[in-house]
């Protein structure tokens, strides 16, 4: 999505510096019978090929190249339709998934593949006809704890972060130029909307309410790696970010504190795009990859929550609250409504297109 830059981290954990990507032929080659994957890049790329890939290859036998490279919504459409689909497995965020759920250019899932237990433990957004939750994170608010130290109050909510009397300092926050992400639930809250309120979203109250706090932003940041850089920096005192991209700072001992009250909750799916040569290979890929001891191990290499919650029972504690659907987060969480960015208006353009358009006239 968007997705796979987004996860593309600038450092390398430990865990992660002794795995490396598989070569990656030109996505143009034929698969030539072996189940190619879309990994992503980074540090991410490196735990699914780590927690996913590698082990996949040695319980099957079969051979899997992991491919690093980007693969846009259209690539994987024309593949589809063309009837030469060169990449067997994909991850995309569930906006650009349920895209192509719409286009009919995904297969089905074969849930017959999983047993009774690992269908319990997927959660309900998990499990969609066309693909299956791959992990889960949040767009988190960040303190920097040298601005707000111990003892001293900071902020734990949106409206918190709008109030610039009470909590004065050097705020950033995720630009809307996509549409598909901005500080749209955020300016809602801080303008009262409870969160089980938030969907369907009004539009001319969310740029109401960032009139507010748009002389106060210094950078509107667009990539997870500019706000990973930002808060290596310390060039913040509050911001908000990927969960992913703080918690990897927070382990690296930056001084950061991540709220998990009104963070938005998303995730990514596992899908497989129509029409491609290695089908019962995929499938067994993607049940692989939702199993609950895969999961937990991919959580322990980079800290993205499990969409099958049996992952928990082997996450050690202290790394399962770092991740962002750990029970006690996702109730005080906002799951994002990707459907409702995706509905279309009376004027034949979707909720997405509405707000790039007041975005771009607003931001200037």
């Amino acid at each position: 999505m968007k997705h796979t830059t987004r996860r593309q981290f600038l450092g390398t954990g430990a865990a992660l510096a002794a795995s490396s990507a598989l070569p990656m032929p030109a996505l143009g080659a034929g698969s030539g019978g072996e189940l190619r994957v879309l990994v992503g890049g980074g540090d991410w790329g490196k735990a699914n090929i780590a927690a996913y890939v590698e082990p996949f290859q040695e319980e099957t036998g079969i051979q899997v190249t992991a491919i690093t490279d980007q693969v846009n919504l259209a690539q994987v459409e024309l593949m589809a339709r063309s009837g030469n689909v060169t990449v067997d497995v994909i991850s995309y965020g569930q906006s650009g998934a349920e895209t192509l759920a719409r286009k009919g250019v995904l297969e089905d899932i074969d849930y017959s593949l999983y047993g009774e237990d690992q269908l319990a433990g997927l959660t309900d957004f998990a499990k969609k006809p066309w693909g299956v939750a791959a992990l889960v994170y949040s767009y988190v608010m960040v303190v920097n704890t040298k601005t707000f130290p111990d003892g001293a109050p900071r902020p734990q909510s949106w409206a918190d972060y709008w109030d610039v009397e009470r909590f004065p300092g050097t705020r950033t926050l995720i630009s809307g130029r996509s549409g598909t992400e901005g500080p749209w639930e955020e300016a809602l809250m801080a303008s009262g909307v409870a969160p089980q309120d938030i969907y369907p979203m009004d539009i001319d109250r969310i740029f109401g309410s960032l009139d507010r706090i748009k002389p106060q932003i210094r950078r509107w940041w667009t990539v997870g790696s500019e706000i990973q850089q930002i808060m290596h920096d310390g060039a913040f005192d509050v911001t908000n970010s990927y969960d992913g991209r703080a918690m990897l700072l927070v382990n690296q001992g930056a001084p950061l504190e991540i709220v998990r009250n009104q963070a938005k909750l998303n995730w990514d799916y596992w899908m497989i795009p129509k029409g491609g040569p290695n089908l019962e290979a995929a499938q067994r890929f993607i049940q692989f990859a939702t199993r609950a001891d895969r999961q937990a191990e991919f959580a322990q290499l980079i800290p993205y929550g499990p969409s099958n919650l049996d992952a928990y029972r082997s996450i050690p504690e202290e790394r399962a609250r770092q991740l962002a659907s750990h029970p006690d987060y996702v109730v005080d969480s906002v799951p994002i409504q990707a459907s409702w960015y995706n509905e279309t208006q009376a004027d034949g353009r979707t909720n997405v297109e509405h707000l790039i358009q007041r975005w771009n006239e607003w931001v200037l």
